[in-house]
Order: C-alpha cells, then sequence, then structure tokens
C-alpha cells in the first residue's frame, strides 16, 4: 500500500506553484509539493554552496551550544573531487570558523588547502566513512550534551515521539569505548557499524550523522541530539509510550527521507546568516581549485 505521507515531500511540476491540495481518491488526505535542493552548473558554483553550508553548520551549531572546546568536526566532499574533503581546522572555534579556514584534505590525511592544523580523529573518522559511503556528501559529529549523555546507555533511541521516527530503524548503535579515536581500525569500526543508516549513537562518546547534503546531515543532527533529550527526559518521568511500528515506520518514511533533512535546515540557515551575513562572503578564490594537476 502507497505511503500517502510521501507525497508531502513530492517534487513540484515544472512551473507549478508551491501549494497543496485534496487527493481527489483518498478523501481527507491533502498532496504537498515543497521546494527541492538547488542544482548547480559548475562545479565552482556547488563548492562554494557546499563550503557556506558547512561554514553555517558550524555557525549553528555554536548557536545550539552543540560544541565543545576542540572536539567535533564537519566534513563535506568536494563536488569536483569527490575523494576529497573539506573540514574545520583544529582548534578553531565553530561559532568563528569561515570559508577560508576550512581544509581540504585527502585520504590519506594530507592536508591539500589550507595550513591549519587537521584534527587527527576528524581524519580517521571521517575519512572512513566517505570511503565507505558513496552517498555520505557531508557527516556531522560534535561533542553535544544530550547526545552524550544518551551515548552512555548504549541504546537506540525509541520511538517515541513523531520526530525521534527519523531515526526510526535507521540508526546503528556503536558498542564500547577504546578510548580517543586516532586510529584507523576504529574509524573502519565505526564506519562498519553505521553501515546504511543515516547516523550512530557511539557509546559513551555521542552522536554521528551523514547525508545527501551538508543541509540533511547537519539537521539529523540537531534533530538526534534533541531526540536523546526528549528520551532522557521521558525515561526520567516514567516508562514512555512507545509509537507502534507500522506508524512509526509510516512515519520515518516521511519526516526521515532525505529530502525532509534537506528543507528542515532551511530555517536554521535563515536565521544564521540573517545574524551573521559574513557567512555569504566569498570571492573567487572560494570557488576555483586548482590543484596543480
Amino acid at each position: 500500500m502507497e505511503n500517502d505521507a510521501v507525497k508531502f515531500f513530492k517534487a513540484p511540476e515544472p512551473g507549478a506553484k508551491i501549494s497543496f491540495t485534496k487527493d481527489p481518491n483518498k478523501p481527507g488526505k491533502f498532496i504537498f509539493t515543497m521546494p527541492q535542493p538547488p542544482t548547480f552548473s559548475s562545479f565552482a558554483e556547488e563548492r562554494v554552496h557546499r563550503k557556506q553550508r558547512l561554514v553555517a553548520a558550524f555557525r549553528i551549531f555554536a548557536k545550539l551550544g552543540l560544541d565543545e572546546g576542540v572536539g567535533g568536526h564537519l566534513t563535506c566532499r568536494d563536488p569536483e573531487h569527490p575523494e576529497l574533503f573539506w573540514v574545520n581546522p583544529f582548534g578553531r572555534s565553530f561559532a568563528c570558523i569561515t570559508i577560508k579556514d576550512l581544509l581540504l584534505v585527502d585520504h590519506n590525511g594530507t592536508v591539500v588547502v589550507g595550513t591549519s592544523p587537521l584534527n587527527a580523529a576528524a581524519f580517521v573518522i571521517h575519512s572512513k566513512i566517505h570511503g565507505a559511503r558513496e552517498d555520505a556528501i557531508a557527516a556531522c559529529h560534535s561533542h553535544s550534551v544530550y547526545g552524550k549523555a544518551f551515548s552512555t546507555l548504549a541504546k537506540p533511541v525509541l520511538p517515541v515521539t513523531q520526530d525521534a521516527c527519523m531515526f526510526y530503524e535507521d540508526h546503528a548503535v556503536l558498542p564500547g569505548f577504546n578510548g580517543v579515536v586516532a586510529d584507523e581500525a576504529e574509524g573502519d569500526r565505526i564506519a562498519e557499524v553505521l553501515g546504511s543508516c543515516k547516523a550512530i549513537v557511539m557509546q559513551n562518546h555521542g552522536l554521528l550523522t551523514v547525508g545527501k547534503t551538508v543541509d540533511e546531515a547537519a539537521f539529523w543532527f540537531i534533530a538526534l541530539d534533541k531526540a536523546c533529550h526528549v528520551q532522557l527526559l521521558a525515561e526520567a518521568a516514567g516508562t514512555p509510550t512507545l509509537i507502534a511500528h507500522e506508524v512509526a515506520a509510516d512515519s520515518h518514511q516521511t519526516v526521515g527521507s532525505s529530502l525532509s533533512g534537506w528543507f528542515n535546515f532551511q530555517p536554521y540557515y535563515q536565521m544564521i546568516t540573517r545574524e551573521q551575513p559574513d557567512i555569504l562572503k566569498v570571492d573567487d578564490e572560494d570557488a576555483q581549485l586548482n590543484l596543480g594537476e
């Protein structure tokens, strides 16, 4: 049976207005059309877009208190050279990161663009995830309070709310804690346990999310940390009532879709670029990439 909720995020026909109408075949059901992620005419254009979104994500994480000290790293693939990824420099505050601060790194740990130090954990974790998941354009990991607290329970997020259904049967739990991630074997283990999921709860460590866009990966992290918070509160108060499997699975198809993740990030992006418009300041140097080939 077709999931009616999926229609909520169907793309509009060319030239159609963003709107919703009643489904003539199913009384009481509505069909929504929604905006889609942008497309690009050049690698340079897409590179600027990805880097701007990555910087915005750092600033948003800082504003929401999702960062802590020098821990945490957000990455995205370069559109022209997908074997390379952009990442924050080690020791730079998320609140202060600019587009020119970003490092471009290869899967051997070589900094191809930039002169700042690279966090070894950022390389070990993200290189393995990007290497294992072609669809993972972006990945986000930070030491958020509720993610860390929840990770000590070494269990999955339960379908206790509609929003928690974003991760229903679509996240993994990494058992055990082997110390600061500084060796490739641990990076391989994280990537293997993550599998095809959008997120992973790493025991005694925290959360990590991936997405087909920077927007999606960043929103999944924000939402997962909130889901952890809600579950901690609910379980502290009593025994939460879980959403039934069929309903949770059905809801996941809508609220847990890649398009939903991308779309839910847009209000955050609107907020942060209005408050911090320097994120939008770019020049030709930010768009072009000369690797001396």
